[in-house]
């Protein structure tokens, strides 16, 4: 449970740098796994490949027109004709041959920026690459496009297969890149179906090249010729016949000469070939396997149910030990395998499908047999993706389920990349497995969607199956499979303690969790940092529940500074949030507001919705904008946070949406809407005091509002006095009430200053200022709302002025205190002092010296922002010094005033 990340010595807040990140979306796809180096190479021709300058020349006009669309059906030769032309182009053509698996923008488009660096033309470093494969963001398309759109030399770029690209947004997104890439963009696209791109604009432009079907379709002239590659003689006229019955489709015509060259009479078998256009596929494809002999027929029906395949896994399901040489020669040979390199290969879908249909006729019922050997390979080969998807495939759910807790995944069911998937996956799991693994992964897939009842009753019955198996005197001895089906039953437990707001659940929860994690392979741990996230986002939130908020602080910070990139944004996200929660409680309002961006930031830089989140940063967020009194913004952050990850739903979330919406309500006078707001109860084991002393404060402010301070003084004298804001908030009450000395005398007790922040001491200042001056004390009154004034003009804190009553604004209209709050909380701010000097910067500001100057605008201290950073005062002085010698300026104002002229904040 390390930091995230490092710079030099010091520690750095998660997302600092993301260097790190930058290099791993170079060498890894948003799944993970490395990039498939054939998806960005040009297609080699095959020997008896048959060059068509008709169409060479054609091709030509791509260069002049911002987008080319080659258009045919499935084997008209596209790819080749493409891939022929560009083979020899200067510079490179980028290459980038899209798959049906990859649907999501977020994996389109990280391929898509590799298939750019492996053509030798990357986009700068700022542009960045998706991490979720389900999206892509807004300011990465623009960034690219801005960086195609200032390239001297056009980006030629080839999307093969493009019709396996289905998604709508894909489609816009794209469109979006290409118009506002200018000119430095050339599109090329090779598909089967019309694109989902606006053809009629760039056609009435004249900025579409085209070529169809009917221009791809062989002549007879080079049909003759495509036959001569492959030793086949046939006159022009039989060649036209061909043409005519085959309607000149390349994969039609060259499966027909391989196919003759195996015949005794390949004139006559060519001269007397018909099929009906819709199964032709079917029958040639049939032709190709009756070539081969009787065992490669059975390897490839065999291999048919994978999506990729290696000579081991081959045979596997072949129970043989001749793949390898076998699945070379059918490369080599061009029959529809396809080498993906490293050893690995695949069937050319089509031909796969066809092979399926095939296996299903020559074999029933093999195919769940087959699917069951891959699961197994595959799970002895740690490749767990492919291991649950053919054992669910095989239907062997007990397997299937027993991979996931084996290998310590159960985590993944909560968060990550592939969540979704996992829960539709185990969703088709019949109540036939009954496995203590089937079980346990029942109950973390209903409680992973706050299905709390039937989750535990599941949790209740595999617990109660590991016990059964466990001997009697295994003890310390636990087995490593048993030791992670343990803890990942300490996880649930947590998650249900979460969901239920029991923080004496969690800590036991997370006891057993210490107890077992020992005996658990540290390979497993490191593979799985969610795990743990897991556990400490649980414990961290039932202790803040629980208003433990220190406790809280040391289980969240970790879990914020989890490793795990993208896989573990979700949870760094909520850790980030909830730590927000307890400042913005403690007053710390501009504290709070940064946890709650960088914990915006953890999701905004993978790529993932918000609603992947908790939204507790939002929510945050909202709070916020209330103290400041903009409403509206407070509005749209609520209505943002409304979606949120079932996973990560728990009493904290719900009473903070609660809370944040009354005081909403009753920042816009609704104090109806305030108290309806407030008042449903959240369903938790134990009732959290925070929360319910927010409510009171929220309620009480209601009353107070409307005339009643004494039905205020009696809902807060309830609450106990440690609730600091409180008790500021029934000084207020009492003094409304007409006891300004017992207002006084509440907060010297409490003391607010010495425990709170300024949303909190801002409020007890100015109650004081009030009972100065009703009490004939208006000097005291006026030095302390200067002070208040101070205290808050740094977060912009408007709405403790604004509740106070009229009293306050015939001093906020007298010198001094009208200059402390002009332009912030009043309007009529005096304009800085002109700068006659040139705003000149010596040299560009690093990113740590830009990060200190930012939050020196914001008006923290040095000690702040030490804290905020991470880092020392002394680096912070440093990085100080250093940003002032590159702006040329001797002073905090000025060095904020110039680089806000110079554009760098």
């Amino acid at each position: 449970m390390a930091g995230l990340e490092e710079d030099g010595a010091e520690p750095k807040v998660p997302g600092d740098d993301p260097r790190d990140e930058r290099a791993a979306a170079s060498v890894a796809d948003p799944q993970g796994d490395p990039y498939l180096r054939t998806r960005f190479a040009v297609p080699a021709r095959p020997a008896t490949f048959l060059r068509r300058k008709r169409l060479l020349l054609h091709l030509d006009q791509a260069l002049t027109t911002p987008l080319t669309m080659v258009n045919g059906s499935a084997g008209a030769g596209k790819t080749l004709l493409v891939a022929d032309w560009a083979a020899d182009r200067k510079p490179a053509v980028a290459w980038f041959t899209t798959e049906a698996a990859d649907q999501g923008p977020g994996m389109f488009w990280a391929y898509l920026l590799q298939a750019l660096r492996a053509a030798g033309v990357p986009p700068p470093a700022g542009v960045g690459s998706p991490a979720d494969a389900s999206r892509v963001t807004h300011t990465l398309l623009a960034r690219l496009a801005a960086d195609l759109s200032a390239r001297e030399r056009p980006v030629t770029l080839v999307l093969d297969e493009y019709d396996q690209v289905r998604d709508p947004d894909i489609a816009q997104q794209l469109e979006f890149v290409l118009h506002h890439a200018g000119g430095g963009l050339r599109l090329i696209l090779v598909t089967r179906t019309e694109p989902l791109l606006p053809l009629h604009r760039y056609r009435a432009a004249g900025e579409l090249t085209e070529i169809r079907g009917a221009e791809l379709a062989f002549t007879p002239q080079e049909t003759a010729e495509l036959l001569a590659l492959h030793g086949l003689r046939l006159p022009l006229p039989a060649a036209g016949a061909l043409v005519e019955r085959t309607r000149g489709w390349a994969a039609g015509l060259r499966l027909c000469a391989l196919a003759a060259q195996e015949s005794p009479d390949p004139q006559t078998y060519l001269k007397e070939f018909e099929a009906d256009r819709s199964t032709v596929a079917d029958f040639l494809l049939a032709e190709v396997l009756k070539r081969q002999s009787p065992e490669v027929q059975d390897l490839l029906l065999r291999v048919s149910v994978l999506e990729r395949l290696c000579p081991e896994l081959a045979n596997a399901l072949t129970e043989r030990a001749d793949s390898e040489p076998i699945l070379a020669g059918l490369h080599r040979e061009n029959a529809f395998v396809e080498d993906l390199g490293h050893a690995w290969y695949r069937l050319h879908p089509l031909f796969g499908e066809i092979l399926r249909a095939h296996l299903r006729v020559r074999a029933p019922g093999l195919e769940p047999e087959l699917h069951r050997r891959a699961a197994h390979w595959f799970g002895r080969s740690g490749l767990l993706p492919e291991t649950l998807g053919h054992g669910a495939a095989a239907g062997d759910w007990e397997f299937t389920a027993g991979a996931l807790v084996d290998d310590l995944a159960i985590g993944q069911l909560f968060t990550g990349l592939r969540s979704d998937d996992l829960v539709e996956l185990f969703s088709r799991m019949g109540p036939e497995a009954g496995s203590p693994a089937t079980e346990l992964v029942r109950a973390a897939r209903d409680l992973s969607r706050c299905d709390l009842d039937h989750g535990l009753a599941h949790l209740r019955l595999a617990e109660r199956g590991f016990a059964e198996n466990t001997a009697p005197d295994e003890g310390a001895d636990t087995a490593p499979d048993e030791a992670a089906a343990r803890l990942s039953c300490a996880l649930l437990e947590a998650s249900a303690a979460r969901l239920t707001g029991s923080p004496e659940r969690a800590e036991a929860a997370a006891a057993e969790a210490e107890r077992v994690r020992g005996r658990v392979p540290a390979h497993l741990l490191d593979k799985h940092p969610e795990l743990t996230a897991l556990l400490l986002t649980h414990l961290g939130s039932t202790r803040l529940w629980a208003g433990r908020f220190e406790e809280a602080r040391a289980a969240l910070a970790p879990a914020a500074d989890c490793p795990g990139g993208a896989s573990t944004a979700l949870l760094r996200e909520d850790a980030l949030g909830r730590l927000a929660l307890i400042d913005c409680l403690d007053g710390w309002a501009g504290r709070a507001e940064r946890q709650a961006r960088a914990a915006m930031a953890e999701t905004e830089r993978f790529g993932l919705p918000r609603s992947a989140g908790s939204g507790i940063g939002l929510l945050v967020l909202a709070a916020v904008a209330v103290d400041r009194d903009e409403l509206d913004e407070a509005q749209a952050l609520l209505d943002a946070a409304a979606e949120s990850h079932p996973a990560l739903r728990d009493p904290v979330r719900e009473a903070g949406r609660a809370l944040a919406t009354a005081r909403l309500h009753l920042a816009r006078g609704d104090t109806r809407g305030a108290l309806e707001a407030v008042e449903p109860a959240v369903t938790a084991e134990v009732v959290s005091p925070w929360a319910a002393g927010q409510s009171a404060l929220v309620a009480s402010a209601a009353h107070l509002a409307e005339g009643r301070p004494e039905t205020a003084v009696r809902l807060l004298r309830a609450v106990p006095e440690d609730q600091v804001a409180c008790a500021v908030e029934e000084a207020r009450a009492r003094l409304a009430a007409g006891e300004p000395g017992a207002a006084v005398e509440l907060l010297d007790r409490t003391r607010p200053e010495d425990r709170c922040g300024p949303a909190v001491t801002v409020r007890a200042t100015l109650v004081r200022a009030r009972a100065a001056e009703r009490t004939g004390d208006p000097a005291a009154a006026r030095r302390l709302v200067a002070r208040a004034l101070r205290e808050a003009r740094r977060d912009r804190l408007r709405r403790p002025f604004l509740e106070t009553g009229p009293w306050l604004t015939p001093l906020l209209s007298a010198d001094p205190l009208r200059e402390l709050a002009g332009g912030w909380l009043t309007p009529g701010a005096p304009p800085p002092p002109a700068d006659t000097g040139p705003p000149v910067v010596v040299e560009d500001l690093s990113g740590r010296e830009r990060d200190v100057l930012r939050r020196l605008a914001q008006m923290m201290s040095t000690e702040e922002i030490a804290a905020d950073l991470y880092v020392s005062v002394n680096t912070v002085k440093t990085h100080l010094k250093s940003a002032y010698r590159k702006l040329g300026v001797n002073r905090r104002h000025d060095a904020v005033r110039r680089a806000r002229e110079r554009g760098l904040l």
